[in-house]
């Protein structure tokens, strides 16, 4: 739901497709993947110059997305067009598996994992009047959660998401942002939403109560669906809880299983708790 991905934005002489992004990826991660060509599901491969056909100074610079092209094997424009329209839509081909016995790598974990924790949680018997909304495009602007939270009129709302774990070797302190296998994580500010503070603070009393591992963002970057929601209508008291993934707007993002299911678990006390308030 609502993942980055790509749109035909020319058919070229020779049948290859240029192409734009739709939400924020990082061009060195694009090259040579496989994805999927519009409604008919296409298969194409992105590709790039030749390195023996670029120069010193343009093997040195990192790629752009102007640079890239996709091949879906046609023969000519004219044979191309019978397959895409300009407009088509173009997503990562990226399936999921079992990473280690801890782990899993998959696409568009963002923002699967958080539609998987809704699901889950529609089958649940609640206490209180709840809304799930599954709300599009996101990653270009909040648009759909703008409609969905002034359609809605929340008093408390929950935004389920992924964020940016970059717990890898070479990056230390806050720049490692968040940590594979140390639980959901609870912002305090990103770069669309300061946080219910209340709300902060009673997300980290549950997971202590309940003995689940819990952390914070430790750098203020990033946004998501609560940038449009806690500001709509007479304001909306609104809180995030991200799972941590690495390789986050890749095809080959990764979660640990455990924190998904930590992750639950607190979302699902928290609603109960957020509508005794």
């Amino acid at each position: 739901m609502d993942e980055v991905g790509f749109m035909v934005t020319y058919i070229r002489p020779d049948g290859t497709l240029s192409f734009d992004t739709v939400g924020g990826v990082d061009p060195a991660v694009v090259i040579g993947r496989q994805v999927r060509v519009g409604k008919d599901r296409i298969s194409g491969v992105v590709g790039s110059t030749a390195v023996h056909n670029l120069s010193k100074e343009q093997r040195e610079k990192a790629p752009t997305i102007g640079s890239l092209y996709i091949d879906i094997g046609a023969e000519d424009k004219a044979d191309a067009e019978k397959h895409v329209s300009l407009g088509d839509c173009v997503y990562f081909d990226s399936e999921f598996v079992d990473l280690g016995e801890r782990r899993i790598k998959a696409k568009a974990i963002d923002d699967r994992a958080g539609c998987a924790m809704m699901i889950e949680m529609m089958h649940e018997e609640l206490e209180y009047d709840t809304y799930f909304v599954f709300n599009v495009q996101e990653e270009i602007g909040l648009r759909g959660s703008t409609a969905s939270a002034f359609a809605v009129a929340p008093n408390f709302a929950i935004v389920l998401e992924s964020t940016t774990a970059a717990d890898i070797d070479g990056a230390s302190g806050a720049k490692r942002v968040c940590e594979a296998g140390k639980g959901p994580v609870v912002s305090f500010m990103d770069r669309s939403t300061m946080y219910d503070k209340e709300l902060y603070r009673l997300a980290f009393d549950i997971a202590k109560e309940l003995d689940i591992p819990c952390q914070t963002k430790t750098m203020v970057a990033g946004g998501n669906d609560a940038g449009a929601i806690h500001k709509s209508g007479k304001g909306v008291r609104t809180i995030a809880v991200s799972l941590p993934c690495r390789y986050l707007h890749s095809p080959s993002s990764v979660i640990e299983f455990a924190d998904m299911e930590n992750s639950y678990k607190l979302v699902k006390e928290l609603s109960k708790r957020i509508a005794e308030l």
